[in-house]
């Protein structure tokens, strides 16, 4: 584990450490958003009743306002048309006394206006049955009087004004005109009762669209006190909670500096540790091979020395030097001794490609990074030459797309690269042309390479499990300790990137990686 995971690791105790700190400010923190929330629904629900109100009670205003504006309408309506049955009377008679032009004229034009009138004062009172009924008896009075008015007149034009005065004597004696005249007024007289029942009715909804815009002011400026109210416990809330945080921020900073120098130097005593250990079992191990060659060498000789004696003739000569002829148990004990022999011969080489593999890996860790502007391309294509003859045995092709360039340490892109694409080779499918790409992108400062297949593919099980020292997912039927993954993913971090895999059996791989574009020595700290 590098002193970057066990940094983690501490960080994480740290934070534990503070739970029940974090577990009460989320809660008051959900509290607040809550409140602020409802007090948000309930602004808006004010502010949406008001305005519905509003528009309800304005609508309402206006209407009653028209009506009153149609009650005055219509009773101005009747006193005109009462005014001009009064026109043409006096015209008329004015008319008969004098016979002066004028008069005549003045008669013809409030005959010609009074039946304009009354069907305009027809259409204005179509919403009062009331006065549907009185308008009918109105217009059957003044057409009565337009006739008499009419008889009158051809009377005086035909010069027979003895005819027209008796007629006018008629009219007045009878009770047309009285008629006309109450009915006027009572029209007038209902146009009133309905004028104050409409400007009862305005005043009304006026008053309450009055009422209802100053309550809900008043609710608008609750609202908006409590929301300063509000804003203002919030921001002390949250200067308390900064203050906190900066004084934490200050204990943290002092604990993780404590912590990572004890984590480093801890990390440097396990690669002391390792080393020492690694070379110290290559001791024993030198011993041990040495031991099993003169052991084979021994055994030689022992079974040699069992045939002679097993097979030397009674009166022939001896066997030649050298030449072992066993049977029965002699010779499956040959066997299994030479069987034995090559157990522990492979497991000795087993072993010591570990060790070595252990201290490739205590080596890289205590090496510096040195980062330089590489040529990815033209690196990458370095990388692949070197491989080209196992790329053709195993009948693959690799394309390399292009590739961002990045500032990072030359020798650990190597390994990394070497790695990725030595496997992708190594793990192809059996009869199958291998396809191998290799393609990158930047993005927010990071550049993105990825080294994909269509091989044999891995199991989802095994993503993470391939990352591990020592462990290998699949078949086994390639040589390898199980090392080179992990140590690709200790570099990549000690770069200051991750990495990842997305696979499927027999679909393929991909490798992601992702590096910084210009790593430095702050960009991480490395463990040393």
């Amino acid at each position: 584990m590098s002193s970057w995971e066990l940094f983690e690791e501490g960080a994480l105790e740290f934070h534990c450490s503070a739970r029940g700190d974090t577990v009460v400010t989320a809660e008051a923190h959900r509290r607040r958003a809550f409140w602020h929330i409802l007090l948000f629904a309930a602004g808006l629900l004010v502010l949406t009743g008001i305005s519905a109100g509003s528009v309800y009670l304005v609508n309402k205003a206006r209407d009653d306002s028209k009506w009153v504006l149609h009650t005055i309408e219509v009773e101005n309506q009747v006193n005109t048309l009462l005014l001009e049955v009064r026109r043409a009377e006096s015209s008329a008679r004015g008319f008969l006394l004098t016979q002066g032009p004028d008069f005549q004229s003045d008669h013809e034009r409030a005959v010609a206006a009074i039946i304009p009138a009354l069907d305009k004062l027809t259409r204005q009172i179509g919403d009062s049955p009331a006065q549907r009924e009185a308008i009918e008896k109105l217009s059957a009075a003044i057409e009565v009087r337009l006739g008499q008015f009419a008889r009158e007149m051809d009377s005086i034009k035909q010069g027979r004004p003895d005819d027209a005065k008796a007629l006018v004597r008629e009219a007045a004696a009878g009770t047309t005109t009285t008629t006309i005249t109450n009915l006027a007024n009572a029209m007038i007289r209902e146009e009133e009762r309905l004028f104050r029942l409409r400007s009862v009715n305005a005043d009304r909804s006026q008053t309450l669209a009055a009422s209802l815009t100053g309550i809900g002011s008043g609710l608008v400026v609750v609202l908006a006190l409590i929301s300063i109210w509000l804003m203002r416990r919030s921001a002390r809330i949250r200067d308390e909670a900064e203050t906190r945080l900066r004084d934490a921020n200050l204990n943290l900073e002092a604990v993780v500096d404590e912590r990572t120098a004890d984590l480093r130097e801890a990390n440097n005593e396990i690669q002391r540790f390792a080393y020492i250990v690694s070379h110290d079992l290559r001791s024993p191990l030198v011993n041990i091979m040495g031991f099993t060659s003169e052991l084979e060498e021994l055994g030689g000789d022992i079974f040699r020395r069992v045939s002679s004696l097993t097979h030397v003739p009674a009166d022939g000569p001896p066997l030649a030097s050298g030449e072992i002829t066993l049977e029965g148990p002699d010779k499956q004990l040959s066997e299994d001794f030479s069987e034995a022999l090559g157990f522990i011969k492979s497991s000795i080489a087993k072993m010591d490609r570990l060790i070595s593999a252990i201290l490739n890996l205590t080596r890289e860790g205590r090496r510096e990074f040195q980062p330089e502007k590489i040529d990815i391309r033209e690196f990458v294509e370095a990388i692949v030459s070197t491989l080209a003859h196992q790329a053709v045995e195993a009948q693959a092709e690799i394309h390399i797309e292009p590739l961002p360039d990045i500032v990072s340490d030359r020798l650990a892109l190597e390994q990394i690269f070497s790695n990725l694409i030595d496997n992708a080779i190594k793990y192809l499918k059996n009869g199958v042309p291998g396809e191998i790409r290799i393609r990158g992108r930047t993005k927010l400062g990071y550049a993105i390479f990825e080294i994909s297949d269509n091989g044999r593919g891995i199991d989802a099980r095994d993503h993470q499990r391939i990352f591990d020292l020592f462990r290998r997912a699949g078949t086994q039927d390639k040589p390898g300790q199980g090392i080179g993954l992990a140590h690709v993913r200790a570099l990549v971090r000690r770069l200051g990137g991750t990495m990842s895999v997305s696979s499927e059996l027999n679909a393929g791989s991909t490798f992601t990686i992702t590096l910084p574009v210009a790593w430095n020595a702050s960009t991480r700290k490395t463990d040393r």
